[in-house]
C-alpha cells in the first residue's frame, strides 16, 4: 500500500511511435516535457507512477522490436510496469487488480495517444468508479486525417478529446493542477 490514494498512469509513453510515419519530434518534446514534469512532481509528492506498454504481436509493438520501453527523453522509475494488448489500460493488463489492491482511487492520466489509449483509459476508468484527472498536456498525439480528407491537427484532437471528456469522464487539468489536486489529498 501506498500513503496516496492517487496514482500517476503514463500509457503508451514508448519508443514504439517514434518508428511510426506520423511520427512529429517537434510535437513529442512539447508533450515529454509536460509528462517529465508530472513525473518529476509526483516523485517529489510521494505519488507512485504506473508505466504501461501497448503491445501486439508483430511490428514496431512487438517486445521483439526492441521498441517497446520508455520513449527516449523520458527518465521513468515506475512504481509498477503493466503490458496491454487493448485500448484500454484496464483490460486484461492486471493494473485493475493492482488499483485495487492498493487502494487507489484517483487516477491521473497521461501519455501517448490522447484521444486513442488515454482517451479510452479514462472513460473506462471513468465508468467503474475512479476518480480522473486529464493532463492534456502531458499526453502526445498526431494528425490525423478523417475520410472527409480533412486533417485534424494535434491541437484540434487535444480540443476534442478535452471536449468529449470534461465534467462526463475527467476533469481536465494542467500538471500544475493535477500535482496540487493530488497534494490536497494527501494532506487530508
Amino acid at each position: 500500500m501506498f500513503d496516496s490514494n492517487t496514482v500517476i498512469l503514463v500509457i503508451d509513453a514508448q519508443e514504439s511511435f517514434r518508428h511510426r510515419p506520423d511520427w512529429d519530434s517537434n510535437e513529442a518534446e512539447r508533450s515529454i516535457g509536460r509528462l517529465q514534469q508530472l513525473i518529476d512532481g509526483a516523485r517529489a509528492q510521494g505519488i507512485p507512477v504506473v508505466q504501461i506498454f501497448h503491445v501486439e504481436e508483430e511490428g514496431v509493438f512487438s517486445l521483439s522490436s526492441g521498441h517497446v520501453k520508455a520513449i527516449t527523453g523520458l527518465s521513468i522509475a515506475p512504481d509498477a510496469i503493466f503490458y496491454k494488448h487493448r485500448h484500454s489500460a484496464l483490460v486484461g493488463s492486471g493494473l485493475d487488480v493492482w488499483l485495487v489492491q492498493n487502494g487507489i482511487r484517483r487516477l491521473i492520466v497521461s501519455g501517448v495517444r490522447t484521444e486513442q489509449c488515454c482517451e479510452t483509459t479514462t472513460r473506462h476508468a471513468s465508468d467503474i468508479g475512479y476518480n480522473v484527472d486529464y493532463v492534456t498536456e502531458a499526453t502526445l498525439t498526431f494528425a490525423m486525417t478523417d475520410r472527409r480528407g480533412r486533417v485534424w491537427s494535434p491541437q484540434e484532437i487535444k480540443e476534442r478529446t478535452e471536449l468529449v471528456l470534461e465534467d462526463r469522464f475527467a476533469r481536465i487539468v494542467t500538471v500544475e493542477e493535477a500535482l496540487e489536486g493530488a497534494k490536497r489529498e494527501l494532506a487530508a
